[in-house]
């Protein structure tokens, strides 16, 4: 009996190869980070696979480290009324415009687009901020953002593409504008809706400039300002503040603490991600089929 064996063409192993390597350089940098989090002292640095002298005692460090829980509670609640508001919002906006017989249709879609393209500068922002007496508040990390051009475009093109027909089967019913974009225009757009939900979760999650502006309460900053006041300033009260902590200092380097406050901060998206990346796969196969 004679087998037929596939030839395995050129292209094939040069593409194999190529995907190998840009997998190789984007996983191993999460790995170096997690591999020096777990080093003990004077053990990290250059290329490494496995930790050196394996300790948990950067994590200890920074759990006992009180500025860090408290970055973590209130970057929980800006995520959550963040995203709530924008999502909200945003979908809100973008249902009207997408109505192209609404009365201004192309001044209020020209007057957002402007939005994108210019904005209201800096300084200005920061002094309306002050004025507002907003300084010091979650409403000046969620308010600012809350409603983005792009967004709101996106949404509008993704309700434009509804069959009018639904809407005017639940007008003759008697539904009003509101129940018809929260009954049936919402759940159709869960692809576009779980896509924005994302995106605003991770800016809310990775942000720190807004609140290194708006915030200077210690005790209403967030973790990605904590991370960057350990990492990159490298703030000499802040270490010393986790390394009294410990009775021999010399068991932990400044790099492990620096990665393991990096890991701390990765690893709620990475948990995150999967769930919502799931949803969003469903809320396209339900915007297929009734769309």
């Amino acid at each position: 009996m004679v087998t037929s064996r596939k030839k395995i063409s050129a292209f094939t192993v040069v593409n194999t190869l190529i995907m190998v390597f840009l997998m190789i350089t984007t996983v191993y940098p999460f790995w170096y980070t997690i591999v020096a989090s777990l080093s003990a002292v004077n053990k990290g640095g250059g290329f490494q696979l496995l930790p050196n002298q394996f300790t948990l005692d950067a994590y200890k460090l920074i759990f006992d480290y009180d500025l860090v829980w408290i970055g973590y509670r209130n970057t929980i609640i800006r995520c959550i009324i963040g995203t709530t508001l924008s999502v909200f919002f945003t979908a809100l906006t973008a249902y009207p415009l997408s109505k192209r017989e609404m009365p201004f249709w192309n001044f209020f879609t020209n007057f957002i687009l402007f939005t994108m393209l210019f904005s209201g500068g800096l300084i200005p922002t920061f002094l309306l901020i002050k004025d507002l007496h907003m300084l010091n508040t979650i409403w000046a990390l969620v308010i600012p953002g809350m409603m983005g051009a792009y967004n709101i475009f996106i949404v509008r093109n993704f309700f434009s593409s509804i069959p009018a027909g639904l809407e005017e089967s639940a007008r003759i019913d008697g539904a009003g504008w509101f129940c018809i974009w929260w009954k049936i225009i919402l759940p159709l757009a869960k692809p576009v809706i779980a896509t924005i939900t994302l995106w605003s979760l991770v800016g809310h999650w990775n942000a720190w400039y807004d609140a290194l502006l708006y915030i200077t309460d210690p005790n209403k900053t967030v973790v990605q300002a904590v991370l960057r006041k350990i990492t990159i300033e490298n703030s000499a009260s802040d270490v010393n503040a986790i390394m009294s902590k410990m009775e021999n200092k010399n068991q932990v380097a400044t790099k492990s603490m620096e990665m393991a406050m990096v890991v701390v901060t990765i690893v709620p998206m990475l948990i995150t991600y999967p769930f919502l990346q799931r949803y969003f796969v469903k809320g396209i196969m339900i915007g297929s089929i009734k769309g």
